[in-house]
Formats: structure tokens, sequence, C-alpha cells
């Protein structure tokens, strides 16, 4: 299954809850993203521009997008964002396409 990176900024009511009960955070994000068809791999706490971090492996890229956009819709988060990663092994493959497949595109002007 497709691993995800997804970063998100909390809401300013997020933060004031946190500051009150910042206990279950990843139980409560695991269990959206197991019924979203996935799993929560890890999950930080960040500093920067974004105050979270989870790892998750779901099916295809529009199950991660509906957890993005049921959490964004309880207006706990703001500026989610998803990274789609590859272990190395996988890109090793992808390496391999690019270069069998390169020949068939010619860059503007030429």
């Amino acid at each position: 299954m497709p691993i995800f990176i997804v970063t998100a900024s909390y809401s300013q009511d997020t933060v004031k809850g946190l500051m009150t009960h910042a206990q279950g955070r990843r139980a409560a994000v695991g269990k959206l993203v197991e019924k979203g068809g996935g799993t929560l791999l890890d999950m930080y706490m960040t500093t920067g521009p974004h105050d979270v971090m989870a790892i998750v492996e779901m099916p295809d890229g529009g199950d991660v997008v509906a957890v993005n956009m049921a959490i964004a819709a309880s207006g706990a988060a703001v500026h989610l964002n998803t990274i789609r990663a590859w272990s190395p092994e996988e890109f090793e493959g992808i390496a391999k396409k690019a270069t069998e497949i390169s020949g068939a595109y010619s860059p503007p002007g030429t």
C-alpha cells in the first residue's frame, strides 16, 4: 500500500484544546485513518511551518485526501499537505522506467 506523509497546522481552537487536553491525539488520528481504509504508521508534533506530521499507509491518494477533508471539515487543522513517499527500492523501479521512456519526450524548442 502507498505511504503518504501528511503535514498540517492547527487551528487556533485546536491549540486552545490541546492546552487543556493533549492526550490521545495519536489514537484519534489512527481511528480516522483506519476508517478511511489505512493505517497510521507514525505521528509527530513538529515545529516550523507545520504543527503535526503523520505518516500513513493508504490504499490510494483519494483515500488520504478524504481523511484530510474530514480533518479540515472538523476545523481542527488547516494547510493540510500530502506527500507521496516511496522506499528506495520502489524508487529504483521508477528510475528504471524513467530511463526506458526518456527518449519519448522532446523539450520545448527542439
